[in-house]
C-alpha cells in the first residue's frame, strides 16, 4: 500500500505478454486543446513514461489536461496527489466495482468508503470514479457488494458537489435503474460508453454525459459509432482510459493521453463535424463536467 502522506511512489505496472509495447509516434497536433476525460496515469506500460513526461507530451500534440481515475484506495491517493501536484491534472477517486467485494471481504468496505469521502473533500478533485456495476468479472456473490458500494459512491457525488464517473460492463440496465431510483448525481459522466445508441438516447434524455474513447474505432465497435451519431454535441467527452484502449491503427500498442487526437479526428468524420468545432465543443463539455484545470 501507499504511505497516506506520501502517495507519490505509487505505481503499477501493466502486464506485457507477447504485444508490441512501443509508444506509437505522436500525432499531428490539434487545432484547439482538448482534454483526456480518463486515465490511469499510475499504471506503467511498455518503457513506460512519467507523469511530467504523459503532461508534456500531451501538450504537444493540443492536450490541455487530463482526469486521472482512481479504482481504490492508493490509486485513489496517487491520483489525488497528482492534481494537487500538477494544473494540467484533475481527480477523480473511487473504489472500483471490481475491488468492492474485496474489500467487503476483508470487511473494509466502509473504511475505503470513507478514504474516498476525505479524499474528495480536496479542491482538484473533481469527480467520483470510477464507480458503478461491472457484470463480467463480478459473480453473484460480489453483486450485493458493488450495489452498495455504487449508491455510497452516489451519496459522495452529491455531497461533495462533484462529478461521478462510471464503469458501466455489461450491466447498462441496473446501472440506469439504479441512477433512476437513487437519484443521479447533477454531472453523470459514462466513462468509456459501452452501449448503443438505445441507451445512448436514454443517457442523453437524462442529462448524462457519455465519454467515448479510443475502442470507438474498433471494427468489431459499430455500437458505439450508431450511439456516437444519436449523442447531442454537447454531451460528448473523449477519454483514452489509458494505458488501455488503444485507437487504431495502434490497438494493442500502450496507450497514453498524447493518443487523444486519434481519437478525436475519427469522432469528427464520424459526426461529419470539422475539426475545429468537435475540439471546442468537447473543451467545452469537459469544462462544463468538471471545471477549470488551472488556478
Amino acid at each position: 500500500m501507499t504511505d497516506a502522506a506520501d502517495p507519490s511512489n505509487y505505481v503499477r505496472q501493466r502486464e506485457k505478454g507477447a504485444r508490441d509495447v512501443s509508444y506509437p509516434v505522436s500525432p499531428e497536433p490539434l487545432p484547439i486543446p482538448v482534454y483526456d476525460n480518463h486515465a490511469h496515469l499510475e499504471i506503467e506500460d511498455g518503457q513506460g513514461m512519467s507523469l511530467d513526461e504523459h503532461l508534456l507530451r500531451a501538450a504537444e500534440v493540443g492536450v490541455a489536461g487530463v482526469v486521472q481515475a482512481g479504482g481504490d484506495i492508493e490509486s485513489s491517493r496517487w491520483s489525488a496527489w497528482a492534481a494537487a501536484s500538477h494544473p494540467r491534472v484533475l481527480a477523480a477517486v473511487a473504489i472500483h466495482p471490481n475491488e468492492a467485494p474485496m474489500y467487503t471481504a476483508k470487511g473494509m468496505l466502509d473504511e475505503a468508503i470513507a478514504v474516498i469521502d476525505d479524499l474528495a473533500a480536496q479542491p482538484r478533485v473533481r469527480a467520483i470514479g470510477e464507480t458503478g456495476l461491472d457484470f463480467f468479472r463480478t459473480d453473484g456473490e460480489g453483486l450485493p457488494a458493488q450495489f452498495e458500494s455504487f449508491e455510497a459512491h452516489i451519496a459522495l457525488a452529491k455531497k461533495h458537489g462533484v462529478a461521478m464517473q462510471i464503469h458501466d460492463r455489461d450491466a447498462h440496465d441496473e446501472v440506469l435503474e439504479t441512477l433512476e431510483r437513487v437519484g443521479a448525481p447533477e454531472r453523470t459522466v459514462f466513462h468509456c460508453f459501452s452501449g448503443d445508441a438505445g441507451m445512448a438516447r436514454i443517457a442523453a434524455d437524462r442529462g448524462y454525459w457519455l465519454s467515448f474513447a479510443g475502442n470507438v474505432t474498433f471494427k468489431n465497435a459499430q455500437n458505439l459509432r450508431d450511439a456516437l451519431a444519436v449523442t447531442p454535441r454537447e454531451r460528448i467527452l473523449v477519454e483514452t482510459d489509458a494505458p488501455f484502449l488503444t485507437p487504431t491503427p495502434f490497438r494493442g500498442r500502450p496507450n497514453a493521453p498524447y493518443l487523444i487526437p486519434v481519437t478525436v479526428r475519427f469522432l469528427a468524420e464520424e459526426l461529419g463535424m470539422p475539426l475545429d468545432d468537435l475540439c471546442a465543443q468537447l473543451a467545452a463539455n469537459t469544462r462544463e463536467v468538471y471545471g477549470a484545470f488551472e488556478g
